[in-house]
């Protein structure tokens, strides 16, 4: 008892913001907004990203005017629902476990007691079921049913990112998942429904996402780094440390627009890809810099932002310019 009291004591020294657990059944005011926090906006262009290159590729790709813009949609759905299910259940799995108990970021609906955490379980378990709706209307309407086992995948791998007993986010695979779902399945998928086939040109695309998604993941764990490694939550940042995580949240950054030199190389309307390093370049100079963490939160709103500009102006310069011969 004295040395769990004695490593209690150390928790609070390194960290003296930690936040209070609530007691059993102590459930405090919960109003719109804390809902709204807890679906962690600032992450949604992560999901419209890949819908929005995806799209672009089929286009591209496909036969004239072949693509199916209500597709389209549906994927969006499902991104949507699948990125503010994976917050959700993520704000649950922390908080029950006690690691929200030591960050230092805006608060959760569970690990501040806002709320019974059944409530946020059943809101994740919603969200993922919506998702799961809009994924059996892709998969009837293109004819594809073995994309019920790539669906069923990646709603596992959202729950057990931090869910179950042995989740894989507190082993440092955190970016893995991200790198695969929210960028090689999501741009690739989008495209594969709409058309039936994915380009090379839709491959680079999806790992240039891929890489903002782990980048946004890398800037918000660097964060709570002190805090997750007193939780126990072994990140990657955990595991390589404060230095090599903002090296890597650069490389994660920067890597998407070496990849744009491509496409800028064949399609001449893609150059106007660069101007999303407005938003980039100074979020990486910000990680490198910061002492604070509210200057990472503005770095991860800047990388989320700079995901969604870098699609938009991606999926601008190739669908309305010519191909350079």
């Amino acid at each position: 008892m004295a040395q769990k009291q004695k490593q209690r004591q150390r928790k609070q020294q390194a960290n003296p913001t930690q936040r209070p657990r609530p007691k059993a059944g102590e459930v405090r005011k919960l109003d719109a907004r804390a809902w709204i926090s807890g679906a962690r906006l600032r992450t949604l262009p992560l999901a419209i990203a890949p819908v929005l290159l995806g799209t672009a590729g089929a286009i591209v790709d496909g036969p004239l005017g072949e693509y199916h813009w209500v597709r389209a949609l549906a994927c969006l759905a499902v991104a949507l629902c699948l990125q503010i299910g994976v917050n959700y259940a993520n704000d649950y799995s922390d908080g029950i476990r006690g690691t929200d108990a030591y960050r230092v970021g805006p608060a959760r609906l569970t690990g501040s007691g806002l709320v019974d955490p059944k409530r946020v379980r059943l809101v994740a378990f919603i969200f993922f079921g919506l998702g799961a709706l809009a994924g059996l209307f892709l998969v009837v309407t293109s004819g594809q049913w073995w994309l019920l086992a790539v669906g069923a995948v990646a709603i596992l791998a959202a729950w057990f990112y931090t869910g179950g007993k042995r989740p894989y986010g507190y082993a440092g695979l955190g970016e893995v998942f991200v790198f695969v779902f929210f960028g090689l399945v999501a741009t690739a998928g989008t495209t594969f429904v709409q058309i039936g086939s994915v380009s090379t040109n839709v491959w680079i695309m999806a790992t240039a996402i891929g890489l903002f998604s782990c980048a946004v993941l890398m800037v918000n764990n660097i964060r709570d780094i002190e805090q997750d490694r007193l939780a126990g939550k072994r990140t990657l940042a955990v595991l390589v440390g404060p230095v090599v995580s903002r090296w890597l949240f650069g490389v994660f950054t920067l890597a998407p627009f070496v990849l744009a030199i491509l496409f800028a190389i064949a399609y001449r309307n893609a150059i106007f890809t660069f101007f999303a390093l407005l938003l980039a370049a100074p979020a990486v100079l910000i990680t490198a810099t910061a002492r604070k963490p509210k200057e990472l939160i503005l770095a991860l709103m800047l990388t989320s932002f700079a995901t969604l500009a870098y699609a938009l102006l991606l999926g601008f310069g190739i669908v309305f310019s010519g191909y350079v011969r």
